[in-house]
């Protein structure tokens, strides 16, 4: 069976080749009279190999893969903009005239990234990608030829694309000869990786930096060729390289979240919006409108990125430096009216390219050779540890835990609030005469304001942080629905009832997110109530009762709100101390405190989450745990008041008793001479499994050092017992001991079948929580009487995930080997339950067939709510 990794491998390499092949009978089928593939055909094949490409280079991403992650993913972006641009040119958008002018500043890029990854494949002997890498970059080049002197490199582009389909063809055969030999014949370059190979490549994202660097080089290239003179200037057919480029940085902006790199998927984040704003300006040179850039907004976002720029260099100096450039950049911006369009900020353009490309190289290099390229790592720790009072937090895995459950992203406050930051002061620019398009407002609000919150809304979400999701979301819908009516031409005559209506909507959502705020910290309530003032300002615009100066007042305090925000959360996931306040909550209730002082939620799957709970347990704690049916309450046996304090916690009715369970039979050892034969045998062929069994009390439950507290396990005539067919379960209680068990809800209410619903339901009141996701199965367990099981009869108090059936099928297996003198045989597992728990087609019949009664089944009328046990 090939591995995933292998059919990922597979696709992008297939898609590589399948693209080259199409772009090959292109070229080598077209005259300079006619092309031989119709424009709109090309741009939409070649967008289609794009994606797949991406898709293959993503799920590569994740795992070691990187250097061939990147080459999938920049190629993608390659294919996909020079797509975008023959469809444009197919659609009479753009003249046939202007395919030169649109296409070469992005091929350049290409030319040169390309270039630059093959170069670091070849230096550590990755000769596929080599070929592939440095083949596509000639290729672009003899392209960009092409396009300058019609005619000239059409077959020398050609058979670059030839090399390619035919590297991509001795891959595809030499993986497919791998797998069928299973890695007896492999062709040099096609096999998989060892292990040994795979430890030297750092899994810390590194070829999603690679490719942003790749965009951030595309963008720059598009920006300084129009002051180079190798184009005219910015225009329309620019943009969908620059959207491109805005687009995939945008997609590695979520990959760098799931790796933990909050740092970079802020500032590529940033880099973003630039990429649309850069868009957004060449787009209005196809409505022939010149653009005019206000001054407050990209001096903002100058500030912002040369925080980012100083935080950052806690990973490498190289990197704090390169982001300072940015700052340079917006700053740039700011200085000059038409912004994008004029040679000051095209000049910083060509620096961040030369740049770009040096950190590409450095960076590619780096993350996949075993001898590093310097770049100044250590400098800003060893700096902190010489300045007293500063300490700097470690590298803790559990910085990014959310308070309930766990989830494999990190905290997108940091962005968000920057995002808000940006949007505030964009809606600080009056329009006054201008056309509200030229005045470069929109692309900050809508996509800053409204798609980057949202995508940090959605972020926080997968994290469980719900109240943080709900404001990202709710924040970035705002921004974007006013940013389009009124910076996008939209609002025009439109203002009276209508709009006020849907204003007033957004201010009772917030005045909930405002009340919802003082549960949490006086930051975020300041945050929400702040952003009150400025929906009243949108309200007072719209029926138009605005005073002077209000709107732009209210927009820079909440603007200054949300940079203090920005910078606590960035300065406090930094350092260890000292903190920016943030404030505690200003109202707390039972059970409510914003998850300041919530119990341990840790992950069921790791072996040091159970020895940590299991510790909790033994110092008289009670948790939470998964089961192989709903989640239980658990106490430690030898922990008699850790029993009672579960007891008092589920509020149990005297009907609903707990029950006891153990990890294997072997712990009834010390008991056994006390317990029947038969029902010894019986335990041992029906567990590990959902089944419970009720049995006689006796003075054997001394054993387990319940004292006092064994009045709440069982009626004074039976307990019940049970071994779960749960390996969580099971390992958790071999290093307890026998548990005390009950369900993990109020009496009355609904199973539990989460792991927040634990905290949800019992509150503080539990120690901690073993956190699995949703339960494997809503089915209680099957619960078997076995008070008379010495005279042959077994009955049902419940039928639950194992059907009647199939219990009775094992009851009369146990008996039969009695009837031959096979009694009680040692502690080991002769009969196992093969196929006990997925059954689930007979459950209904037999609980109904349990309800009739049989012959076999004692006490089959009695009701489930006199069963001496609980749901689980």
């Amino acid at each position: 069976m090939a591995h995933p990794h292998s059919l990922h491998e597979s696709v992008g390499i297939l898609g590589i080749s399948g693209g080259s092949l199409l772009l090959l009978v292109n070229n080598y089928a077209s005259s300079p009279v006619k092309d031989f593939i119709p424009h709109t055909a090309l741009g939409i094949l070649l967008l289609i190999i794009a994606v797949l490409l991406a898709y293959a280079g993503i799920c590569r991403s994740l795992s070691h893969a990187q250097l061939f992650s990147s080459v999938c993913l920049t190629v993608s972006a390659l294919w996909c903009g020079s797509g975008l641009v023959h469809i444009l040119v197919g659609q009479g958008v753009l003249q046939p005239s202007e395919l030169r002018a649109s296409l070469v500043p992005g091929l350049a890029a290409f030319t040169l990234a390309l270039l630059v990854i093959g170069g670091v494949a070849i230096a550590v002997k990755k000769a596929v990608l080599f070929l592939i890498a440095f083949c596509i970059s000639l290729a672009c080049a003899h392209q960009i030829a092409g396009l300058s002197a019609v005619g000239f490199g059409q077959s020398a582009t050609a058979a670059n694309y030839l090399l390619v389909c035919l590297v991509g063809v001795y891959f595809g055969f030499g993986r497919l000869l791998s797998i069928i030999t299973h890695g007896k014949v492999e062709p040099p370059g096609t096999g998989l990786k060892k292990k040994a190979e795979l430890e030297t490549e750092q899994n810390q994202c590194s070829d999603a930096v690679s490719v942003c660097l790749v965009m951030n080089l595309l963008s720059a290239s598009v920006l300084a060729c129009p002051l180079l003179g190798v184009v005219p200037r910015l225009s329309v057919g620019h943009v969908p390289w620059l959207w491109t480029a805005g687009v995939f940085q945008l997609g590695m902006c979520v990959l760098f979240y799931r790796a933990m790199d909050t740092l970079a998927a802020t500032f590529y984040g940033f880099t973003a919006i630039l990429r649309f704003a850069e868009g957004y300006s060449a787009l209005l040179s196809f409505y022939s409108i010149q653009p005019f850039s206000p001054v407050p907004f990209p001096a903002v976002f100058s500030v912002l990125f040369s925080i980012l720029a100083v935080f950052s260099c806690q990973k490498s100096l190289v990197e704090g430096l390169y982001q300072l450039f940015f700052a340079a950049y917006c700053i740039a911006i700011a200085a000059q009216p038409q912004g994008f369009f004029q040679g000051g900020t095209q000049g910083v353009q060509g620096a961040i390219f030369v740049l770009s490309a040096g950190m590409l190289l450095m960076t590619t290099f780096n993350m996949v050779s075993t001898t590093m390229i310097p770049t100044g790592q250590g400098c800003f720790k060893a700096l902190v540890a010489r300045i007293q009072g500063l300490t700097l937090r470690a590298h803790d895995k559990e910085l990014h835990a959310p308070h309930l459950g766990y989830s494999k992203y990190a905290d997108a406050e940091v962005l968000g609030h920057a995002c808000s930051v940006l949007a505030a002061f964009a809606v600080t620019a009056t329009v006054g005469d201008r056309n509200p398009l030229s005045v470069l407002v929109l692309p900050w609000v809508v996509v800053a304001g409204g798609g980057l919150q949202l995508l940090c809304g959605s972020v926080a979400f997968a994290r469980g942080k719900t109240f943080e999701s709900t404001v990202f979301t709710l924040y970035g819908v705002m921004w974007v629905v006013w940013g389009l009516t009124r910076y996008g031409g939209l609002y025009g005559e439109t203002r009276g009832f209508h709009v006020a209506v849907g204003i007033i909507s957004f201010m009772l959502f917030n005045c909930l997110v405002t009340v919802a705020a003082l549960f949490l910290n006086v930051a975020w309530f300041v945050y929400a109530l702040t952003f009150q003032l400025i929906l009243i300002s949108f309200l007072l615009d719209a029926v138009g009762s605005l005073p002077y100066g209000y709107d732009i007042g209210v927009t820079i305090i909440f603007g200054l709100v949300s940079f203090y925000c920005f910078l606590a959360h960035i300065f406090n996931s930094t350092f260890q101390s000292p903190q920016m306040p943030l404030g505690k909550a200003l109202v707390k209730l039972s059970g409510v405190g914003g998850g300041a002082d919530v119990c341990p939620h840790v992950p069921a799957r790791k072996a040091s989450s159970v020895q940590q709970i299991a510790e909790i347990m033994k110092n008289g704690g009670i948790c939470g745990m998964p089961t192989d049916t709903v989640y239980v309450l658990v106490a430690a046996c030898n922990r008699p008041d850790a029993v009672i304090k579960a007891y008092k916690v589920k509020k149990q009715a005297e009907d609903r008793p707990m029950s006891l369970w153990i990890s294997s039979i072997k712990q009834l050892e010390p008991v056994r001479h006390l317990l029947s034969p038969l029902l010894l045998d019986f335990m041992e062929a029906a567990w590990p499994s959902s089944i419970s069994m009720v049995i006689p009390r006796g003075p054997w439950m001394d054993t387990f050092g319940l004292g006092d507290a064994a009045k709440h396990i069982g009626t004074p005539q039976s307990i019940a017992i049970r071994n779960p067919d749960c390996s969580v379960a099971t390992h958790l209680i071999n290093m307890v001991g026998p548990i005390a068990v009950t369900s993990a809800n109020p009496t009355g209410e609904a199973d539990t079948t989460h792991h927040n619903q634990v905290y949800a339901k019992l509150g503080k009141k539990v120690d901690g929580v073993l956190c699995d996701g949703p339960s494997p199965e809503n089915i209680a367990s099957t619960v078997v009487d076995c008070t008379k099981i010495e005279t042959g009869h077994i009955g049902f108090f419940r039928v639950g995930l194992v059907p009647k059936s199939k219990v009775l099928q094992i009851f009369e297996e146990v008996q039969m080997r009695h009837r031959h003198g096979q009694t009680n045989p040692a502690f080991e597992d002769d009969v196992h339950l093969s196929d006990i728990q997925r059954d689930k087609s007979f459950v209904m019949e037999d609980a109904a067939e349990s309800g009739r009664g049989s012959g076999n089944s004692t006490p089959s009328t009695v009701a489930p709510e006199q069963s001496p046990v609980l749901r689980n």
